[in-house]
C-alpha cells in the first residue's frame, strides 16, 4: 500500500525582498522547463511506480528524490507568487501602488516577457517554460532499466543545475537568489545519490556522461548551505523504514573527501506563507463565524500536536530535530 502525508511547512524558508516579474519568468524555467523540478518529479515517481524487481535500495532512492522533489516544485511556485505579488513594497490594494523604482507591479506587467502571470494566472506561478511553453509529459524519461533511468536521472540533475546557476546570474533579487540557490545545492545531491547508485552497479560514470564540472560555491547563498553539509544528505521521506542507505553511504562520489549521510527528514522545515487575499481575484475568504471555527480548530491542532510530541519525546526518525 502506498500513501503519502503532507506536512504544511516548506523545505527552504522564502526570503523577502522587491516584486520583480522578471525574476519570477527566469525562475519558471527551474519549474515548468524541460529540466525543470516538474519534469524531476515526474519522471523519478513514474520510475519508482513502474518499478519492478527486488532491487529494493535502488526503488527506495529514486522515490525518495522523487518525493523530495514534490516539496521543490511547492518551494518555487510560492517563490514565483512572491515575486509577482507578495514581497515587500507592493500591498495589493490599489492597483496604481509602487514597487521597487516607484514603478507600479501591474505597469511592470506589459513589459515582461510572460504576461500571463498577470492575466490568466491571478499573479502565481503556471505550469510552463520561461518562454510560457505549457509543462510536457514527454518530458520524462522511464526506460525500464535501471542502469538506463539511473544514467537519464544524473544527467537531469547536473543540467537543471547548471540552467539553476544560469538563472541564479540573471537576477540580484534576494527571493531569486536564496531559493534557487537550494535547489542548486540539493541538485547536487541526487546527482551524487544517482553516481553513487551507477557505482554500485559497476558503471564508470564519469567517463561515460557528459556531467557539467563547474564550481557553484562561488555563489555565497551556496556556499552557505554547503557548510550545512546538506549537498551531502539524503532524505527517505518514509514513516516504514527505508533501504536507500544500503547506497546513499560512504565517500562521496566526487571524491571531495566528504561523507554521504541518509535521514529521515531534513533537519528542519520553516512556515509556508499564505498568500493575502486578492478582491479582484473573488476571494472573500471565510465569513466572520466559519473564520472564527477554522481559527479555533487550528489552534486545537497545534495544542494537539504539541501534547503529541511532548509526550513522545524526541522524534526517533529523526533525534538531531
Amino acid at each position: 500500500m502506498l500513501m503519502f502525508y503532507h506536512v504544511k511547512n516548506l523545505i527552504h524558508p522564502i526570503v523577502d525582498d522587491q516584486p520583480d516579474p522578471s525574476a519570477a519568468n527566469a525562475l519558471q524555467e527551474g519549474l515548468g522547463g524541460q529540466f525543470g523540478e516538474m519534469r524531476t518529479m515526474m519522471q523519478f515517481l513514474f520510475q519508482s511506480f513502474n518499478f519492478r524487481g527486488n532491487g529494493i535500495p535502488y526503488l527506495d532512492l529514486i522515490q525518495g528524490i522523487g518525493l523530495e522533489e514534490i516539496s521543490h516544485v511547492e518551494l518555487v511556485t510560492k517563490t514565483i507568487s512572491k515575486l509577482l505579488d507578495g514581497a515587500p513594497g507592493y500591498y495589493g490594494d490599489k492597483f496604481d501602488t509602487p514597487s521597487a523604482g516607484g514603478v507600479p507591479v501591474m505597469e511592470m506587467a506589459k513589459e515582461q516577457q510572460n504576461p500571463h502571470h498577470f492575466i490568466m494566472g491571478a499573479q502565481g506561478a503556471l505550469p510552463v517554460d520561461a518562454a510560457g511553453n505549457p509543462w510536457s509529459g514527454s518530458y520524462v524519461h522511464n526506460h525500464g532499466n535501471l542502469v538506463l533511468d539511473l544514467m537519464d536521472n544524473l544527467v537531469l540533475e547536473a543540467t537543471g543545475r547548471l540552467q539553476k546557476s544560469r538563472i541564479y546570474q540573471m537576477s540580484s533579487n534576494k527571493t531569486l537568489r536564496s531559493t534557487i540557490s537550494f535547489l542548486i545545492v540539493r541538485d547536487e545531491a541526487h546527482q551524487m545519490a544517482f553516481a553513487k547508485a551507477l557505482e554500485t552497479l559497476g558503471v564508470n560514470w564519469a567517463k561515460v556522461l557528459p556531467v557539467p564540472k563547474f564550481d557553484a560555491s562561488q555563489f555565497p547563498e551556496v556556499r552557505k548551505l554547503m557548510d550545512q553539509g546538506i549537498h551531502r544528505e539524503q532524505y527517505t521521506f518514509r514513516l516504514d523504514g527505508s533501504m536507500m542507505d544500503q547506497i546513499f553511504q560512504g565517500s562521496s562520489p566526487s571524491n571531495d573527501g566528504t561523507e554521504l549521510v541518509t535521514m529521515a527528514e531534513p533537519r528542519e522545515s520553516f512556515p509556508n506563507p499564505i498568500a493575502p487575499e486578492r478582491p479582484e481575484e473573488f476571494a472573500p475568504g471565510l465569513d466572520p463565524e466559519l473564520q472564527k471555527l477554522a481559527d479555533a480548530f487550528e489552534e486545537f491542532k497545534e495544542k494537539t500536536l504539541k501534547d503529541m510530541e511532548d509526550k513522545a519525546g524526541p522524534n526517533p526518525r529523526n533525534p538531531e530535530g
